[in-house]
């Protein structure tokens, strides 16, 4: 569920854009309201337009008509510290949740709300709004969240309380992975779609790696390249056979991760925290399955085998000069497919079934490439989705609603005082519709 927030380099009207758990639609808030568009054909399905304020986040659950919005920008829709359960059939707010501090990030699945604050992260269940969990973190200024979208597994990763570290909650075993992951301040990390596999990259940029969410066991080390450079977004596809990352170098790569190595990478041991993984409603976890014993093993196709990633053309020298004369890229994994020619803060999102990745920019571009050869990804579609002031929509909408009603919400739930709005619990009858 790769997103990005815009509000504090805003180019256009866009204030945050946001794939859904299937990667199959993403959302943008903007200015004045939110947009959904389909990935495959892409077009823009919906819009609502309001009156008086912008949305800062916006949320998808699948393709249902639930949605969290948090206000943003110059004029916020709604309180910066407040997360809206809107549902769109009923054109209102049914519940909402508040807080002390401004909300950095949402994550939903059709059994959690996860909010994001800049040390702690919430967790709710989603039928009531009743508060399971709660974590405290290192500052978390860039609201990181990974919520696995499997409802046959419950994992949350979020930052831990060490630099460079991530805490991996393994609810359906009441245990806590603690993992650390970089030396640097983290930059990115994402689950895969069952929760076995984290990967993670730090402020420097150069490097990514792939953990054993289960064992805190490194898998992977990938390098994307050897200068410095900000990491937008790291995203598996649905069979964890590829890994793709977002740069502000203006390409995505694409790692193939069909023949794990599980080469070694030395200062990094995991550690355990059993029963921690709780600590509201720790009643309501139960272990459903041990460690590792019931989760899927990653598949691939006869194309995913056939993929390899590049080698440094200098790797044959680790069979010539003694260990510890050998620089450490020289027997790097370099990326297998890349995208390139990209402008801007962007985000990636693969296909579900075909060879595809998807890039949304800040700029407002859609795009989708071919990554099936390896190399140089072949380009499949463009649009501009969204203009400069001035210039019209490249893609208007089938139906465009303006509302200048106020917020429709119920109540205030305060993660302080744990209650819930009653009233929210008409949620669940939508939750499933697709």
């Amino acid at each position: 569920m790769s997103c990005m927030s815009l509000a504090g380099e805003q180019v256009n009207e866009l204030l945050y854009v946001g794939f859904n758990q299937d990667n199959g639609c993403f959302a943008c808030g903007t200015d004045n309201g939110f947009r959904i568009y389909n990935v495959d054909p892409f077009r823009e399905t919906f819009r609502r337009v309001f009156s008086n304020g912008g949305i800062g986040i916006v949320e998808m659950l699948f393709r249902c008509n639930l949605l969290a919005l948090v206000g943003g920008g110059r004029n916020p829709r709604y309180p910066t510290n407040k997360v809206m359960i809107w549902d769109d059939h009923q054109n209102r707010c049914i519940g909402e949740l508040m807080f002390k501090n401004e909300v950095k990030a949402v994550k939903l699945r059709r059994d959690r709300v996860v909010v994001v604050l800049k040390t702690k992260v919430y967790v709710y269940r989603f039928s009531d709004l009743k508060l399971l969990d709660q974590i405290t973190t290192m500052p978390n200024p860039k609201g990181l969240v990974s919520l696995c979208p499997d409802s046959s597994h419950t994992v949350l990763a979020c930052p831990g309380l060490a630099r460079g570290s991530i805490r991996v909650e393994l609810y359906d075993v009441n245990k806590a992975m603690l993992i650390k992951a970089h030396d640097a301040d983290l930059a990115q990390f994402a689950l895969n779609v069952d929760g076995s596999r984290i990967a993670s990259a730090s402020e420097k940029g150069t490097l990514i790696r792939v953990w054993d969410c289960h064992t805190g066991d490194p898998l992977r080390e990938l390098r994307r390249g050897m200068d410095r450079a900000e990491i937008y977004c790291l995203c598996f596809n649905s069979t964890s056979t590829f890994l793709a990352c977002s740069s502000d170098k203006g390409t995505v790569h694409i790692f193939s991760l069909t023949a794990e190595t599980g080469q070694e990478m030395s200062g990094h041991s995991p550690a355990t925290l059993t029963g921690a993984s709780s600590s509201v409603g720790s009643s309501s976890v139960k272990a459903k399955s041990s460690a590792g014993g019931n989760r899927p093993a990653l598949s691939s196709s006869a194309a995913d085998e056939s993929a390899a990633n590049t080698k440094s053309g200098l790797s044959f020298m680790k069979d010539i000069l003694p260990v510890g004369l050998v620089p450490k890229y020289f027997g790097s994994e370099w990326s297998y497919a890349q995208v390139r020619g990209l402008e801007g803060k962007c985000i990636c999102a693969f296909d579900r079934d075909a060879p595809k990745i998807t890039v949304i920019s800040a700029d407002g571009t859609f795009m989708t490439s071919s990554y099936e050869e390896g190399g140089e990804c072949v380009r499949l579609a463009y649009a501009k989705f969204v203009r400069s002031d001035g210039e019209q929509d490249e893609t208007p909408g089938p139906s465009e609603i303006t509302t200048s009603t106020g917020s429709a919400a119920n109540s205030n739930i305060s993660p302080d005082e744990a209650q819930h709005d009653r009233r929210s619990a008409e949620a669940t009858g939508h939750i499933g519709e697709v």
